[in-house]
């Protein structure tokens, strides 16, 4: 940078404010002005000093001497002309831009400049600088702040779209979307849209994809909108999409506290503290030894620990360490783009200010959620818009939340606003180009009621055709879900033209459903649904459960963590389960024999652990682990069949076999097989993706008193190979069988 003082009695002209010349690693651009003082007319006698300040911010000084008003003036004049014209390699090569655009007031609303390899879009509060052509965002600033991304990183890792894809059978690789050519969409003071397009050919190394890549700015609108609409054609190769996402790196010196719900707040470690941290079970988890900040100091950094359903992942993002501190937020305003539907969960923010928007991943859920393309399969989506928002508040400094509540205010303004109406890519559909569906959606469980009764808070959506259920692996298509009201009434706004499968399923209910036929969406379609009726697994009445039919391990037992491992203290706690190392908590509370659950005696929230895993017996060693259940039942019905429920919330390279009254059967009564690739054990996530399974079992196989049932998880890869139950019932007689029922004989 270069930074011009005048020196004199009377004025004292600077030319850097936070700023410089140039649009640089951390400095604005602001015009070079002189005031003179009116009351002398020919200006005062002063001096001009020039400081050249290198990238690490050293100063050297280099004094001009006394010079006359005019001649200074010509100095500054020629300064100004001359200095936008220079290509500094110390200031990423970029050329000046801001310089170029009128004073960025609001009321001049959005101005738009492109030069050589870059563009700026500025409204006033606002400003981002983005790479021609590859779209890449390098500069974002807010209300005359620095840039507020980490400028130590290269200008494609600090505001990005990427994937992560791979041929089938070869390893991954990352794309990072890099446009290759650059398009003014729309350029007037009340909105810029932009857009960097990159357009596959045979021989090229990137994904075969067609890229799509924009960026929004609004009049008065304190920050930015970013879509990207990817398109695959037919004839193209195969080839699976591990992940997708938009990333934004933040300057690491400048933010320290993360938000992310109202319980998940707090000051977070620096990226050198992992470098002098311990790595534990796997790469992302590491225990602090030496932070800089000694009150992290055993903690344990993990990015999974601030994983989040689809559901509840709407906002988030960090507050700076300014006087007057800066919020940086990412909002997403529907979940329809995102695949794996409301219960998928996913990264948000972590360790080196790093705030993300995914879109899919195989995180929580293994390689059943990679959208797979085949050769002749013709594909196109619209991912977002999302909303970069910013906001600042001086109360912040003393309690950064002003911020994250404000920021949330915001969240719940776009969600409303949703499907924006400013988008200009035909592809993203506006709300008269779509259609709703409505209904109300009953629940006929006869053991509990005799006619159906309303399916309350029922999550009901529409997704790809598939079997009930199939919702939590599709990952090509939209998704529109909502959730029912006291009475299971339920309204699904907004749906992009298309054919789709209606599912849902209610908390406290198992099983899923789905509607007796696909429905159709036309623009401007309002469907009104009948006789939406859900019959639940139902075989007899229940003799007994464990759990909570939530489709999560939540409320069984969760341990404290090792007492070699601090846990961090948030202001308002919750979600005990996202804590590292619970798994190895089985074998201090069970050291020599496994769980065993009477019913009657038994409570599942003190003495059912969260996860059946494994046994570690040292040296890189774990044995397969068998659980009881043992209940006391009178007046069996020999001739009868009973049946087991069990949903599963999670999964991972497990199996589950079910022996009754013989742990010693050379072939169990039931196995699942190896089941399971979400890894929510070793995630800190307390479910991953639901399924369930009922076993019949003759009446003649039962015991007059005392019966034992013995879940054996037989998989013993690793520490984090097992299961977490979501809830299980035992039926009596069956007085129908549903076709899933497995019947064991005689």
């Amino acid at each position: 940078m270069l930074m011009v003082i005048w020196k004199s009695e009377s004025i004292v002209e600077e030319t850097s404010n936070s700023g410089s010349l140039f649009s640089s690693i951390n400095i604005n651009v602001f015009k070079i002005g002189l005031d003179i003082d009116p009351q002398k007319k020919r200006g005062s006698m002063g001096q001009i000093e020039v400081f050249i300040c290198h990238k690490r911010g050293k100063f050297r000084k280099r004094k001009m001497g006394k010079v006359q008003v005019g001649r200074w003036k010509f100095i500054v004049w020629w300064l100004g002309m001359m200095l936008p014209l220079i290509n500094s390699k110390t200031l990423n090569g970029r050329a000046p831009l801001k310089a170029n655009i009128q004073d960025d007031s609001p009321a001049n609303g959005v101005q738009l400049l492109r030069q050589k390899q870059q563009v700026v879009m500025n409204n006033g509060i606002v400003s981002i600088t983005v790479t021609d052509p590859g779209g890449f965002v390098t500069d974002i600033r807010y209300k005359g702040s620095d840039n507020l991304l980490e400028t130590q990183n290269e200008e494609d890792n600090r505001g990005y779209w990427d994937i992560i894809w791979n041929k089938p059978g070869e390893k991954d690789n990352l794309d990072k979307l890099v446009g290759t050519s650059f398009k003014v969409i729309v350029q007037n003071t009340d909105q810029a849209e932009i857009s960097f397009i990159s357009t596959w050919d045979l021989g090229v190394a990137t994904a075969p994809l067609n890229v799509d890549k924009r960026y929004i700015m609004l009049r008065d609108s304190p920050g930015f909108y970013t879509y990207t609409v990817l398109e695959r054609l037919k004839g193209w190769p195969a080839f699976d999409i591990q992940e997708a996402r938009v990333a934004f790196k933040l300057r690491e010196n400048k933010f320290h506290y993360m938000a992310m719900s109202d319980q998940r707040q707090r000051l977070m470690p620096m990226s050198v503290d992992r470098q002098t941290g311990k790595v534990l079970d796997y790469p992302e988890a590491v225990l602090l030894k030496n932070p800089t900040n000694p009150t992290f100091k055993r903690e344990v950094d993990d990015k999974y620990l601030y994983s989040c359903d689809n559901k509840d992942n709407k906002v988030h993002g960090w507050v700076s360490s300014d006087q007057v501190p800066i919020g940086f937020w990412t909002i997403t305003p529907s979940n329809e783009f995102r695949t794996g539907g409301p219960l998928k969960q996913d990264l948000t923010s972590h360790v080196a200010a790093t705030m993300l928007s995914m879109f899919f991943s195989t995180h929580y859920a293994g390689e059943d959620l990679a959208p797979k393309f085949q050769s002749e399969e013709y594909w196109k989506k619209v991912f977002g818009p999302v909303y970069v928002y910013l906001n600042s508040d001086v109360r912040a400094k003393q309690n950064p939340s002003v911020l994250w509540d404000d920021a949330k205010h915001r969240m719940f303004k776009e969600t409303a606003s949703w499907p924006y109406n400013f988008p200009l890519s035909t592809d993203f559909l506006k709300s008269n180009q779509r259609g709703a569906v409505s209904g109300q959606l009953l629940v006929h469980d006869w053991f509990i009621n005799k006619k159906p009764v309303a399916g309350a808070s029922a999550y009901v959506g529409l997704a790809a055709t598939g079997a009930a259920g199939s919702w939590q692996t599709e990952s090509k298509g939209y998704q529109f879900w909502t959730q029912a009201d006291s009475k299971g009434n339920f309204v699904i706004n907004n749906v992009v033209p298309g054919t789709y499968s209606l599912f849902a399923w209610v908390p406290g209910t198992i099983g899923d459903y789905k509607y007796t036929s696909d429905i159709t969406i036309k623009p401007g379609s309002n469907i009104k649904l009948r006789n939406v009726v859900f019959e639940p697994p139902r075989a007899g009445p229940t003799l007994w459960e464990i759990g909570i039919a939530d489709r999560t391990a939540a409320e069984f037992f969760i341990p404290d963590t090792s007492p070699s491992i601090k846990i961090h203290s948030y202001a308002i706690s919750g979600e005990k389960f996202r804590e590292y190392g619970l798994w190895t908590r089985y074998k201090d509370l069970y050291p020599k024999n496994d769980l065993v659950y009477t019913i009657g005696r038994s409570d599942y929230r003190k003495d059912w652990f969260f996860a059946h895993v494994t046994r570690n017996v040292g040296n890189g060693v774990f044995k397969s682990t068998t659980w009881q259940i043992q209940f006391d039942l009178r007046n069996i019905n020999k001739g009868a069949n009973y049946t087991l429920h069990v949903a599963l919330a999670s999964a991972t390279g497990a199996e589950m076999q079910v022996r009754f009254n013989n742990p010693n059967l050379a072939v169990p009564d039931f196995s699942t097989g190896q089941i399971g690739k979400d890894n929510a054990i070793a995630r800190h996530g307390i479910h991953g993706l639901y399924s369930m399974y009922s076993i019949g079992i003759a009446g003649s196989r039962l015991i007059d008193g005392r019966n034992t049932i013995f879940l054996t998880q037989a998989r013993t890869a690793g520490p984090f190979i097992g299961i977490m139950y979501d809830y299980l019932r035992f039926e009596g007689p069956a007085l129908h069988v549903p076709a899933s029922t497995i019947n064991i004989g005689a």
